[in-house]
């Protein structure tokens, strides 16, 4: 029997391109339950067809510049950019289901204004398998990019999909920008880590 130890710090690990797989089948897991992305992909068909190509859109240039990590045997993901990287608008936008699309562009809209100008690492996506939950996971995994944001005087930014993890990121540092809500979208919490 797996017995899901907690895992030391020193597991944290970069993914390589040709684990986009293992990456996104993670964080399909975790967002399970997720307001936003189960507002997004309401079909539960829809949902296991579509977000799997989001996370590839959304954050999966991470893998590419080799800024996504992971931790224990891939318990959690975190798909981090580094500053000056530029998302796909148009790959994101070819996942999004057509019902949704002019809410989710309202939405993305609304949240490009939260941005900082000044650079910084972006976290578009991070979730830890819900089996591994309350074990430390997200939290060795946001510690170890934010170290390095550290190190290089860099700010963070990322955009909560859940209001029950906003506590997490604020003891990491994060302070809340504000509330973005359009629609019927459910409310998103755009919230930065200054530089140190």
């Amino acid at each position: 029997m797996n017995s899901m130890k907690a895992v030391p710090t020193s597991i944290v690990g970069t993914l390589a391109p040709a684990d986009i797989y293992r990456a996104t089948a993670v964080l399909v897991l975790a967002f399970t339950h997720d307001p936003i992305v189960r507002w997004q992909y309401p079909e539960p068909a829809q949902y296991l067809r579509l977000f799997p190509d989001f996370v590839r859109a959304f954050g999966g240039s991470a893998l590419r510049q080799e800024t996504a990590r992971y931790v224990g045997e891939h318990a959690g993901v975190a798909l981090w950019l580094p500053p000056g990287a530029d998302l796909d608008h148009a790959a994101i936008e070819a996942t999004l289901p057509v019902a949704r699309k002019a809410e989710i562009a309202a939405v993305l809209e609304e949240l490009a204004s939260y941005h900082p100008s000044e650079p910084h690492w972006y976290l578009p996506l991070i979730g830890v398998d819900p089996v591994y939950h309350r074990k430390g996971y997200g939290a060795m995994l946001l510690d170890d990019t934010l170290h390095r944001c550290d190190r290089d005087h860099v700010a963070a930014y990322l955009e909560s999909t859940n209001p029950a993890n906003i506590p997490l990121y604020q003891r990491h540092g994060f302070t809340l920008l504000g509330t973005v809500q359009v629609g019927s979208s459910p409310p998103l919490f755009p919230m930065l880590r200054p530089a140190r």
